[in-house]
């Protein structure tokens, strides 16, 4: 890439050095120099509404607009001076001619920018004598409420959603100071309801209908965490008020999503006060669950489970972890299956084949896959099956976001007329299940298409020839061997490829890294390796870990009905519901214990489940479909509830005492993180960034270990399919979510 040329100018005496094509107000926030603005909005066009920024050029006969103005050589400018301060003034005299003075009851106040510019050049007196319009509140959906008289006309949310989300759920009607915001269907939305439109609002005028008149701003506290929903990692801040959080946003624009939440990152946290949230650990005697003690349930799913493994053959019981768990969480579980129960029965519903595409880089993995910053940057995407604005929406975000600002190509096979479509280069539709035939025809040209299909291949090849650089991104569509041909015509094409896979739930990618698989260790070692097997067992001071790979888990569901699995253990999953033909029965399972937040398929069929905390309620790390680790921060208390940390720590000192195992001795989450550190490939990232709230990439290296080539089982990379509006079990606990005729309209 050509280096940018760099000009000088001065900005209030100061000299500055910018990048050719910058202009003044990205300039003067380079140097801490802020010139207000309400329509000015990095990333989206230009607007030049609202005349705030206002400064003054030398040699420019009159005061000219910050954010439209390109900083040229030499150029003089000047952000505060009388003359500067006057026009700001008078600009916010007449924004306020028709402004509704409400701000003890607006849900802005606190955080207005109006209100803050209005304290800072003391517009304390209007010389407007017109009557103010009124016009009455609109509720324009469940999450969005309407206020037209406190509308300034920026018209920010109305870019946001044509640019950014590609919706154009909103425009403009009526003239003059008649002028109004209006949405697509009248009078109500029908979009994603991604609430952006509300957070970018520089006033009251769009508010939210999960936190409008509820609390203040100075009333709550604020923690930083990860959504707890799909796998792209989206940094969201909760606000906390009296431990119930009321509202989720990413105002400060920080984390790898800057500004951007879908509408379950911003509203899909109400599952955590959900009534049906279970509170108490529960045991089965006849044939209901009753609620007992911490104490007696945790003494009888040890002496359960270590009756189960006395009296039945090696490999009776099964562990399926979560990819909503934190990696610390699911390394433990990892642990507790192999070190303490010797078996490699571990599992976890997998959403796309990140084991797969380690395998197929092999010695490249380190530094050909693909970050979420990248994937903007990138300058031609070949995107293979999913549907990143449903199923992914931040990967969606930052291939619109590239398009917009970097002109970047966009190749798509898919199988499905996806949105996406109608911003691509070049679409490819393929019939269902022919994606890994279009890859082996693209890498071999081997395989019998129509003409006309193959006309389309013949042009996509050439397209992503003339690039460089080129980022791959696919779905659970390609999987297990059909992921060598895609690596294979990725290294052919010019520059450095780089690679996505797109999972589904918050945590996949850390499951996976983590070891919950049933032929790989943590790091993705394969359970055979020698080399391996000798590190952990040093490290977790057990006897030999299983060298024979376990069941998956499909296989584990289809054992437990079979009976030849006598116990399971499930955390935070739902495998009867998702996986068996069972009937939402647990099949001839002698011993099933849950850890879950509600009463799911599987936990109503349990022996003993106990309250486990959600995402939001518990620290910790997680890692991203594209290998970002971050961390989780405790939100909110909850009473009841436990994180799976401290459950699997009770467990193991329960266990220990029955002479079964060592217990676990790790007085924190960020103790057993020091672990992983040392000992899974690629995680030993810098604490440094982790605590400053950055994602830090992963460079997972995959060993070779000789063993026959990688391939999975059809149907078990599966993925959940979830639209904006749900989130596998969890999204039937979120109301708001469910609220939504959208919910109910989305395929």
């Amino acid at each position: 890439m050509a280096e940018q040329k760099l000009i000088k100018l001065k900005i209030n005496e100061r000299e500055v050095q910018v990048p050719q094509g910058t202009l003044v107000i990205e300039a003067t926030r380079r140097i801490g120099t802020e010139v207000p603005s309400f329509c000015y909005y990095p990333g989206l066009s230009l607007q030049a509404a609202c005349r705030m920024c206002l400064v003054e050029v030398e040699k420019a006969p009159k005061l000219q607009t910050a954010c439209t103005l390109v900083a040229t050589e030499g150029m003089i400018v000047r952000t505060d001076t009388e003359q500067v301060r006057q026009a700001r003034k008078y600009m916010l005299e007449f924004l306020l001619t028709n402004h509704p003075l409400d701000c003890p009851v607006c849900d802005k106040g606190g955080e207005c920018e109006l209100q803050d510019m209005v304290f800072r050049y003391g517009a304390d007196s209007s010389r407007f004598v017109e009557e103010k319009i009124h016009r009455p509140e609109e509720k324009w959906s469940e999450l969005v409420y309407y206020d037209a008289p406190r509308c300034i006309l920026c018209f920010r949310c109305v870019r946001v959603c044509d640019e950014g989300m590609d919706v154009k759920a909103l425009g403009v009607g009526m003239r003059g100071a008649n002028s109004v915001i209006i949405p697509n269907r009248g009078d109500h939305l029908e979009c994603e309801e991604c609430g952006m439109c509300i957070d970018i609002c520089p006033v009251g005028a769009l508010t939210s209908g999960t936190y409008r008149y509820k609390t203040r701003p100075w009333e709550m506290s604020y923690v930083s965490t990860v959504c707890t929903h799909c796998s792209n990692g989206c940094k969201t801040t909760l606000s906390v008020r009296n431990h119930e959080i009321l509202r989720s946003n990413n105002r400060d624009l920080s984390g790898i999503n800057k500004d951007f939440l879908c509408v379950k990152g911003r509203f899909g946290f109400d599952f955590t006060k959900h009534a049906e949230r279970i509170r108490q650990p529960m045991v089965r005697k006849g044939d209901k669950l009753y609620p007992v003690s911490w104490e007696e349930a945790a003494q009888a799913a040890a002496t359960k489970l270590k009756a189960v493994y006395d009296a039945s053959e090696k490999d009776s019981i099964g562990f399926i972890g979560s990819n909503r768990a934190s990696n610390e969480e699911n390394y433990l579980l990892q642990r507790m299956a192999r070190a303490t129960f010797a078996t490699n029965n571990i599992d976890h519903h997998r959403t796309v084949d990140y084991t797969g595409l380690i395998t197929a880089l092999g010695e490249r993995a380190g530094d050909s896959l693909l970050t979420m910053e990248q994937l903007y940057q990138s300058k031609a995407v070949l995107l293979v099956g999913n549907d990143p604005t449903n199923q992914n929406p931040l990967a969606g975000w930052q291939i619109r976001s590239g398009i917009r600002h970097h002109g970047t190509k966009l190749f798509i096979i898919n199988a499905n007329e996806i949105r996406l479509k109608r911003k691509a280069t070049q679409f490819v539709k393929v019939t269902a299940g022919q994606e890994a035939a279009a890859l082996r025809w693209l890498a071999h040209e081997e395989g019998q298409f129509s003409p006309a299909l193959v006309e389309q291949l013949v042009q996509l090849k050439a397209g992503l020839e003339a690039e460089s650089d080129v980022a791959v991104v696919f779905g659970a569509e390609v999987s297990g061997a059909a992921i060598a041909p895609l690596v294979t015509f990725g290294s052919q094409l010019p520059g450095k490829t780089r690679y996505m896979a797109l999972g589904d739930y918050a945590n996949s990618r850390g499951a996976a890294d983590m070891g919950v698989l049933p032929d790989r260790l943590p790091g993705y070692a394969y359970v055979g390796n020698p080399q391996a097997h000798e590190s952990f067992e040093k490290l977790w001071g057990c006897g030999a870990i299983p060298t024979k790979p376990g069941l998956t888990t499909p296989q584990m569901v289809e054992a437990a009905q079979a009976g030849k699995l006598k116990a399971l253990y499930v955390v935070g999953a739902n495998p009867l519901a998702h996986f068996g033909t069972l009937g939402y029965g647990r099949g001839q399972l002698e011993l099933l214990i849950v850890h879950e937040m509600f009463l799911t398929e599987t936990a109503k069929v349990a022996d003993i489940v106990f309250p486990a905390a959600s995402a939001y309620e518990k620290d910790g790390t997680v890692t991203n479909t594209s290998g970002e680790v971050q961390m989780l921060h405790k939100g909110a208390e909850v009473m009841g509830p436990r994180g799976d940390f401290d459950l699997l720590k009770i467990l193991s000192h329960q266990l220990e005492k029955l002479g079964r195992g060592k217990a676990f001795h790790y007085k924190t989450p960020a103790a057993v993180f020091e672990e992983i550190r040392t000992a899974v490939s690629g995680y030993n990232v810098r604490p440094a960034g982790l605590l400053t709230g950055g994602a830090e990439p992963t460079h997972v290296q995959s060993a070779r270990n000789g063993h026959a080539p990688y391939d999975v089982p059809v149907g078990l990379i599966r993925s959940a399919k979830d639209t904006l509006f749900t989130s596998g079990t969890l999204g039937r606990f979120c109301t708001m979510l469910d609220s939504l005729p959208e919910a109910t309209t989305e395929p």
